[in-house]
């Protein structure tokens, strides 16, 4: 199997490991070759990279591999909608991570019926565009009363499913979601409780039935504990985030000038689409990552837990060899006391002639 160069090499520097051993690696586990197989009998091909290192080789090799497969996707699709440019483009082939190709993708993909397609079926892009436009003088309702019509009700109908298109714009904008998103992640609280009739007999789910905790101080067996006690139906979940910080610098960003005369309506725009549009996707990914990462620490844990007890003396009061036989490779020794403490390893060849 070829592998591709361009991600062979992003992935060395990524990782710090060789370019060639990369591919020994992905060769061999091409080949149906098992990590431990590989790390033990195929040291001289990989250098003497470890089970660890040979598992990260292959994770970040996949990622690697769908990140460039989304990207491509992401961008005949929108050139087959005839919407593709250079500045889009190099934007999707520069992201890094998943999560900013999909946000370079949002305002392209087909939707289900929202409210802004129902505003646009209204005509009323043209009112949202002079609302975007931010017009220093005249009159917001006598601005609004040509796109009155079948479907709305009055001006002031007009400009409020008006707003709907704007605000679908800017839960578009991968710029915004991006700094949201860190705001979040940096102000987040995961707040817990227990639901009404709720039923936990034996209580073991008491610590979250009124608990909350700072994204960036939240223990991982603690995430793992929540999404336990959410799934039995014990506690609801939510995200609290600094929404006053986040909806000062969307405004900051997105209002030119605080004299216009749709100041307040492109407020409640912003307000609309952070609540209604942008935080409930942000709460799903970020605690989706933090369910991820307590995964990984959890089988971290359990494999720290395992090594420690394989490493116990296997004969109490007794001093132990240990042999792994061998050919090619030779027959590796290990000698450990009556303590379980290694004392020598070495590396013998009986079968040689």
């Amino acid at each position: 199997m070829e592998f591709d160069q361009s991600i062979i090499e992003k992935l060395s520097k990524e990782i710090g490991i060789k370019e060639n051993q990369i591919k020994v690696v992905l060769s061999l586990l091409d080949e149906k070759a098992t990590v431990p197989f590989i790390a033990r009998y195929r040291k001289e091909m990989t250098g003497g990279l470890n089970e660890e290192e040979i598992r990260m080789i292959y994770k970040e090799w996949k990622r690697l591999c769908d990140l460039e497969k989304r990207k491509s996707d992401v961008i005949r699709l929108i050139d087959e909608k005839g919407m593709l440019n250079d500045e889009i483009k190099n934007k999707i082939l520069a992201a890094t991570k998943m999560i900013e190709v999909e946000d370079l993708y949002l305002p392209y993909k087909e939707k289900k019926k929202t409210k802004a397609l129902e505003a646009i079926a209204l005509g009323l892009e043209g009112l949202a565009k002079i609302i975007k436009s931010e017009p220093k003088e005249g009159d917001r309702l006598l601005l609004a009363k040509p796109f009155v019509k079948e479907g709305i009700d009055n001006e002031e109908d007009a400009i409020r499913k008006a707003l709907y298109i704007i605000a679908e714009e800017i839960s578009d904008n991968a710029d915004f979601r991006k700094l949201i998103r860190k705001i979040a992640n940096e102000t987040g609280q995961i707040i817990t409780k227990k639901k009404k009739n709720a039923v936990d007999e034996m209580e073991v789910y008491k610590p979250y039935y009124d608990f909350s905790s700072d994204l960036k101080s939240l223990k991982s067996y603690k995430v793992l504990a929540i999404n336990r006690a959410e799934d039995e139906k014990v506690i609801s979940v939510s995200l609290a985030v600094n929404e006053e910080l986040i909806l000062d610098n969307l405004e900051k960003k997105i209002i030119k000038n605080r004299n216009n005369i749709f100041y307040n309506d492109l407020k409640l725009a912003i307000a609309d689409s952070l609540d209604r549009l942008i935080l409930p996707s942000i709460e799903r990914e970020i605690r989706n990552e933090l369910t991820i990462q307590a995964e990984d620490q959890a089988i971290k844990v359990f494999s720290l837990n395992l090594k420690n007890l394989l490493l116990q003396a296997p004969i109490k009061g007794k001093m132990v060899l240990g042999v792994d036989p061998a050919f090619r490779t030779g027959c590796k020794l290990a000698v450990i006391d009556k303590f379980g403490k290694m004392l020598e390893v070495g590396v013998i060849y009986p079968n040689e002639k």
